[in-house]
């Protein structure tokens, strides 16, 4: 059990796999059968001897006592994290009392458990060190930001010619001209030290094949391009809070140096993107006394999984500090108070036109934002042609399912939970539709899974 008393339930330890085969494979070690010695202790730490293929059984030891979420050992070869065996020894204690009891933990598990309890308070004292003693040479620090400034400020009126050159020759060459013109343009932007630029550089690129309309969202997209390049090149003019939005948009990091807010975090949605270079973990966070919304990222190189994880359904207690901008919800996690545990807790929710007038009010703040995290209450999944929406049932609005969403098998999860009945649906709402992330049944039940 955790330190308030309340097991995990098996859904919530498979959303820690890495991968689907990880889930199949550590399902299959969720019984008593291959496990020998497992135990667990009042401080959090479940460990146990799973049999394999060689002459002596693997060494499994997981702290669940972790607010940032459980940390693993295993002594198998697998590169995955956690491994199958960690996620068997998972579902194992998951599933009850019995087969994982309580007891003294062996040397091998308590040695790794008190380096572990050494290496923080290491990076505590390290942290409040550092803290202390500043973040260097400030006028160095000066320095090198007036130089990327020019590079960016280089870079954007660059990229305002070319987007002048498109318009010019008319978009039909965007489509002849394929990839290479937006790499090679994005390219430039790299150089400039603009990421955020690139990026938006690059999708660009896949437009044209996007289907009937693309003209249409690709002038679109070079319009928010626009209005970022113009905002940099004007920044000064700006009020603060936009100037910074237009910094993060760029590409420019920034510390998340917001007052801290200590609360009851529920976690709303937790998935992962990838592309051939990174692996990007966002997590949903709802403060059930602030009513406040806050994302975590974390990030991994490609094909690994990041290593912070908090399954859908818990709820922990720490601090988070926002991060500069108007109207951004990322922040960082900060200290924590208690490990992560099951609740029942469930946010508020809106209709639908609540929830769409949310993203245009959004929009004041952050023009370039695609979309923001709403719950939606009482909304029935519905067959709309060859499309999918979310109905009020108690209204005579609607929010069309994105194309993404559509195309997962969250959606007849979805469509299994509510079986023609109101349910309450945690997402993300903005110009593409809606996508949902996590469901509720209306009556009593867990949270669902949807992504």
């Amino acid at each position: 059990m955790t330190q308030q008393g309340v097991r995990w339930t098996a859904d919530q330890v498979l959303a820690l796999a890495p991968d689907a085969a990880s889930r199949k494979a550590g399902s299959k070690l969720g019984a008593a059968g291959p496990w020998s010695e497992a135990g667990s202790s009042d401080e959090g730490t479940v460990w146990g001897l799973c049999k394999g293929s060689g002459s002596k059984p693997y060494q499994t030891v997981i702290d669940i006592a972790d607010a940032a979420g459980p940390a693993y050992k295993c002594s198998c070869p697998s590169r995955k994290f956690p491994c199958k065996h960690a996620l068997g020894l998972l579902l194992l204690w998951a599933g009850g009392e019995g087969a994982v009891p309580r007891g003294p933990a062996p040397d091998w598990a308590e040695q790794w458990i008190a380096g572990r309890r050494q290496r923080a308070q290491e990076k505590s004292a390290a942290g409040a060190a550092g803290s202390a003693a500043g973040s260097g040479d400030p006028e160095a620090a000066r320095r090198r930001a007036e130089r990327r400034a020019v590079r960016i400020t280089a870079g954007a009126t660059e990229l305002e010619q070319r987007l002048a050159d498109l318009l010019r020759g008319g978009l039909a060459g965007a489509e002849q001209a394929g990839y290479g013109m937006w790499e090679e343009t994005a390219a430039r932007m790299v150089d400039a030290q603009a990421p955020g630029l690139a990026a938006r550089v690059r999708e660009l690129g896949s437009i044209p094949s996007s289907g009937p309309g693309w003209p249409v969202r690709l002038l679109e997209e070079c319009a928010l391009i626009h209005l970022l390049d113009q905002g940099w090149l004007r920044r000064e003019r700006l009020p603060d809070g936009l100037a910074s939005t237009v910094r993060s948009r760029i590409g420019l990091p920034a510390p998340a140096d917001g007052p801290a807010i200590r609360d009851r975090w529920l976690v709303l949605a937790q998935y992962d993107t990838a592309d051939a270079r990174l692996t990007t973990r966002r997590i949903w966070l709802h403060g059930t006394d602030s009513g406040r919304t806050a994302l975590l990222l974390s990030y991994g190189a490609a094909g690994r999984a990041p290593e912070l994880a908090l399954p859908v359904g818990l709820e922990l207690e720490a601090e988070v500090s926002p991060y500069p901008g108007t109207g951004q919800l990322r922040a960082a996690l900060g200290e924590q108070f208690a490990p992560p545990a099951p609740s029942a807790a469930r946010p508020p929710g809106v209709t639908t036109e609540q929830a769409a007038a949310r993203y245009g009010e959004a929009l004041r703040d952050d023009p370039w934002l695609d979309s923001v995290p709403v719950t939606l209450d009482r909304v029935i999944p519905a067959q709309d042609g060859d499309s999918w929406q979310l109905a009020d049932a108690e209204g005579d609005s609607a929010l069309p399912l994105t194309a993404s969403a559509r195309s997962r098998p969250g959606l007849w999860r979805l469509v299994a939970l509510s079986g023609g009945a109101p349910v309450k649906v945690f997402g993300e709402c903005g110009h593409r539709g809606f996508t949902p992330l996590t469901a509720w049944p209306e009556g009593a039940g867990e949270a669902v899974r949807l992504c």
